[in-house]
């Protein structure tokens, strides 16, 4: 497995044996595989791994590239908190190895590449073999690393890397595996679990951690106001962001988006801190994301995905539920391929597979069919709404549609406005489904008015079309109450990212009310510098109920 491309039948042939290879379970390795590994290396020209369990069978080879190893994804094996892995790595490289200056000596001693530092500590490797393939056979030089259990003055204990090297292979038969591994697993049963911390989200659920990648070709205040803005995205979808990664480049790499080189770096960097999910910032189009996941076994989400995942979490009612699928759905059609097992979620159990069609060709299938049927159920849905909304003009109730940027306190002001409890938080996109209250205005005159869904920039044209349904309320609307973050530095992208929208969605002309809000937040100086621009705004603060009468008379005033 790993980079195969290219070989010949012969190297793969070549490879494929050293799977049927046989030693004594107390060996590291033997020298016939050893040397068997080493001429693989030197025929491909390209790193040559084997993962080798304690029976000492070869698990996995895999091949890589002349300076390069990835390893596949190798479950979930003996990986309890106070066990190694099982497995230990033997790599050969075409090229010398790694050298580090001795900083007492001065002189260079040969190293464990970090890659593989890495791959020993997070994954808990029982070792790791590091060598250059030579060929006349000999190997002057071989790295062993291998983890141990180091107590500090203060009691704690870690798990630590010690390295050594073994100056030739016939001395590999004097070192056992066995051994090698016993005292360290006995360690861990010491450690428990008291040393490790695992942050949970206010659900009790283990958070997933990730690496945000933010690639821009703008400003750069802007390119951190939209890092800022992903990361809230993540803590939404209870993401712990272990780091954020930004690049500022004229034009994005056409496969990679950050260019071949930097993605290594950061499939490295994942590893190193233990993640599982790297989240760009920009949506990646179906090619892209095919050749990331070929480099890396990390998950891989673009800024759509994340969206996604965010409402399939809120998503409550039958009608948020379906619309949230129908999202999915548009968007993963293209994406589909082998690789992209994650989307299977999308169309599993929906019919069975066809007799002469391939995997991908099913799947697909099954995808058009079940955008089929949820635009038919979503179809019946906007009839319904049609129905309602039909019996409520001709009952003359004037209504009113809260719209703004995700997280501008829209759901705030409407409990606040009519005294219910809908739901919300300090999280993008906490309300998804829409909710209507019917108020009564001080000159005896009902309204309705309509809480939606948050909107954000660059909104996915997926979604916009999913949840159709759901923003013809705002056609129907006599008023639109814009609520706008006023607290917010960026408040004016928000802004027009808003009237975008609406303008793409043939409603901008309707009359609107701007209502900034959280002003509670604002010195007062600070507070009118940022409305100067602004002509009869209304200030209000929804959470300390400031503001909400000249907000009721003002939409009076633009009713009557």
């Amino acid at each position: 497995m790993g980079n195969t491309k290219n070989l010949k039948q012969a190297q793969l042939v070549a490879l494929q044996k050293l799977l049927d290879e046989n030693f004594s379970i107390h060996e590291l390795i033997s020298l016939p595989l050893l040397q068997k590994l080493s001429k693989a290396c030197l025929s491909c020209h390209r790193m040559i791994g084997l993962l080798i369990d304690r029976k000492s069978k070869v698990r996995f080879v895999v091949a890589g590239e002349a300076t390069r190893l990835y390893l596949p994804d190798i479950g979930r094996t003996r990986g309890a908190k106070n066990r190694l892995r099982g497995l230990r790595l033997i790599v050969a490289r075409p090229n010398p190895l790694n050298f580090i200056k001795s900083a007492t000596s001065g002189s260079f001693t040969p190293t464990l590449a970090d890659d593989f530092r890495t791959d020993l500590e997070k994954l808990r490797l029982d070792a790791v073999i590091e060598f250059e393939a030579h060929r006349d056979g000999s190997f002057p030089v071989m790295v062993l690393a291998y983890l141990y259990v180091e107590s500090s003055p203060n009691g704690l204990k870690r798990l630590m890397i010690r390295q050594s090297l073994i100056d030739s292979g016939s001395k590999l038969n004097l070192l056992s595996i066995t051994n090698l591994v016993k005292e360290v697993e006995d360690e861990l049963l010491d450690i428990g679990s008291n040393n490790l911390s695992i942050k949970k989200s206010a659900r009790g659920a283990a958070l997933e951690r990730a690496i945000l990648v933010g690639v821009y070709s703008g400003s750069k205040k802007e390119g951190l106001f939209s890092m800022l803005e992903l990361s809230e995205l993540a803590r939404s979808a209870h993401v712990e962001v272990a780091d954020k990664i930004t690049q500022w480049r004229k034009n994005f790499d056409p496969r990679t988006v950050v260019g071949s080189g930097k993605l290594e770096d950061i499939c490295l960097h994942a590893l190193s801190l233990g993640v599982q999910l790297i989240i760009f910032d920009q949506d990646l189009t179906p090619s892209q994301l095919n050749y990331i996941t070929d480099l890396t076994d990390l998950r891989v989400l673009d800024r759509t995905m994340l969206i996604l995942d965010i409402f399939s979490q809120r998503a409550k009612t039958k009608e948020g539920k379906l619309q949230v699928e129908m999202a999915q759905l548009i968007y993963s059609l293209p994406r589909l391929s082998k690789k992209q097992s994650g989307l299977s979620r999308l169309t599993g159990g929906i019919g069975g597979r066809g007799p002469g069609e391939t995997k991908l060709e099913v799947d697909k299938r099954r995808v058009r069919d079940r955008i089929a049927r949820v635009t038919g159920e979503l179809s019946l849905i906007k009839s319904q709404r049609a129905l309602r909304r039909k019996i409520r003009k001709n009952s003359n109730i004037p209504t009113l549609a809260i719209v703004g940027y995700t997280n501008a306190g829209k759901s705030t002001l409407l409990n606040s406005l009519s005294g219910s409890e809908v739901y919300t938080k300090d999280e993008l996109f906490a309300t998804l489904d829409p909710h209507s209250r019917r108020l009564r205005f001080p000159r005896d005159l009902d309204v309705l008015i309509t809480d939606t869904v948050g909107f954000i920039k660059d909104l996915p044209k997926s979604l916009m079309k999913a949840f159709l349904a759901t923003l013809e309320e705002l056609y129907e609307a006599d008023v639109l109450i814009q609520v706008i973050d006023i607290s917010d530095e960026n408040f004016r992208s928000h802004i027009k990212a808003v009237d975008g929208i609406l303008s793409e969605l043939g409603i901008s002309d309707k009359p609107k009310i701007l209502v900034f809000n959280k002003i509670d937040l604002l010195d007062p100086q600070t507070l009118k510098e940022r409305v100067h621009d602004f002509s009869n705004p209304v200030l209000v603060s929804a959470q300390k109920m400031l503001g909400l009468k000249e907000l009721i008379e003002k939409c009076q005033g633009q009713i009557l």
